[in-house]
């Protein structure tokens, strides 16, 4: 259970930084602050936790399905942002209902990192025994304030083409959505597993996932060139 809460922690960070490549550097540096200033002046609720604390929440029930509900929030809004954002790459006019949804989009970094955070704040301050906790706090708070916007500039640079950070961030929030699923579960099944692994069904899901995921990439490209030759057909009739 720690293993998929741990996957799911560093998806979820790898997906804020995706969503701040995307935003300008002064709303990134701002979101950097919060993000700091939060770390720094949580150190007084985190020397309160204890593993066996942690231990007992990964265990409660009631308490995963809450965390699955905000989650399930956070990966709708993060997806919905990626296909609007996709929508204004490929559309040609925009109405301003639509801009406006986008940009409060944008602006939105997620609710989860604030936990993954605090989380992190935790495991240094049990990492570092004997030490002040207001200055662990505070100086983790201040390398994550540097390594938000450090991140984002690192993230548009790796991957410049926009396109493919969106493809990669819709596919990051499906992935945290499966984990979520895993999480809410806790080692619980309706049914038990007998035998063993159908490797000609799992080998015929994966031709027929293949075959989708070409075809998905075929039609895009052919539509993106079709609106293009559309594109300059307008411009020559002009």
């Amino acid at each position: 259970m720690e293993t998929v809460v741990i996957i799911l922690m560093v998806t979820v960070c790898l997906s804020f930084m995706l969503k701040q490549a995307a935003r300008k550097f002064r709303s990134v540096c701002t979101t950097a602050v919060v993000c700091g200033i939060f770390t720094g002046t949580m150190w007084q609720y985190a020397i309160e936790q204890s593993r066996t604390q942690i231990a007992d929440w990964l265990a409660d029930t009631g308490l995963m399905l809450d965390i699955a509900v905000v989650l399930s929030i956070e990966v709708i809004i993060q997806m919905a942002y990626c296909m609007l954002a996709a929508h204004m790459l490929t559309a040609g006019g925009i109405k301003k209902r639509t801009l406006r949804m986008y940009r409060a989009l944008r602006w939105f970094p997620g609710i989860l990192i604030f936990p993954v955070l605090f989380s992190l704040l935790v495991f240094t301050i049990f990492s570092l025994p004997g030490a002040d906790f207001k200055l662990v706090a505070w100086s983790l708070g201040m390398i994550i304030a540097i390594t938000i916007p450090v991140g984002s500039r690192a993230m548009r640079t790796l991957i410049p083409e926009k396109e493919l950070r969106l493809e990669l961030l819709f596919l990051l929030n499906a992935f945290t959505a499966i984990l979520g699923v895993i999480a809410t579960v806790n080692g619980r099944t309706s049914v038990e597993a007998e035998g063993d692994v159908d490797w000609s069904a799992f080998c015929g899901f994966a031709i027929l996932l293949a075959i989708g995921i070409i075809a998905g990439m075929t039609a895009r490209r052919l539509r993106i060139k079709r609106q293009s030759i559309n594109k300059h057909k307008s411009i020559l009739k002009l």
